[in-house]
């Protein structure tokens, strides 16, 4: 069976999940948080190598201050505590966005998080905070001005924030959609594409092993011929 050594999920349909059931936007984001960590479980027992999540756009970060606040609560409560389970698993922990765009307190958790990870051999996960791919595209092109020299797609791809990490496989979007919303715009040049219909929270384990086995069955050729 074809394997995807690298997937990326963005994380839709918080709100709407639990807009469903009457309850507070803050629930769906709870839950979320919950099914992001069983699922990177999950992706890492199933010998996926390098799992990157959409948690934050920064056009996420135009919501309402309420909502803002209830999403930096979850940072305080959930981070610490998962960074330190991913270090006892052996998965280094990476965050690619603006990180200055946050609460000075939940920027120094997740670097915290990140600095007592490294070195995991496992597999790497990666959150995506404060991020939006134009931006990050934007920052490597000043980059290599600055650097004066014109530039490879490869020496290019090593000035953008996922510098050592391979391009997703597949990367599936949950919550109906069928855009990519800002992420990972450079990278997903060739990868493989799922959209499903399930809310986030609702996505569960078989949801990814359906996506998996869906990926198996395609015929990557990148533009080569058959």
């Amino acid at each position: 069976m074809k394997f995807p050594e690298h997937i990326a999920v963005i994380m839709d349909g918080n709100g709407r999940w639990a807009k469903k059931r009457l309850l507070p936007r803050s629930a769906g984001h709870r839950a979320g948080m919950n099914r992001m960590i069983a699922l990177s479980e999950h992706a890492f027992d199933r010998g996926v190598k390098y799992f990157t999540l959409y948690a934050l756009s920064t056009e996420n970060l135009n919501r309402p201050a309420e909502e803002l606040d209830g999403l930096m609560k979850l940072f305080r409560e959930y981070f610490a505590e998962n960074a330190e389970m991913l270090r006892k698993k052996h998965i280094t922990l990476r965050v690619i966005g603006d990180l200055s765009l946050l609460p000075a307190d939940v920027s120094a958790i997740i670097g915290d998080g990140v600095r007592r990870t490294a070195g995991g051999e496992r597999g790497v996960l990666t959150l995506a905070i404060g991020y939006g791919a134009r931006q990050e595209i934007v920052a490597a092109v000043n980059r290599a001005v600055r650097a004066g020299k014109e530039v490879s797609e490869a020496d290019f791809a090593d000035m953008l924030s996922t510098a050592g990490v391979p391009d997703p496989d597949l990367l599936i979007r949950t919550g109906k959609e069928k855009r990519l919303s800002n992420f990972l715009l450079w990278q997903c040049s060739y990868t493989e594409l799922y959209f499903t219909d399930r809310l986030f929270p609702d996505f569960s384990d078989g949801d990814l092993d359906a996506a998996i086995e869906d990926y198996a069955r395609r015929d990557r050729r990148y533009g080569r011929t058959e």
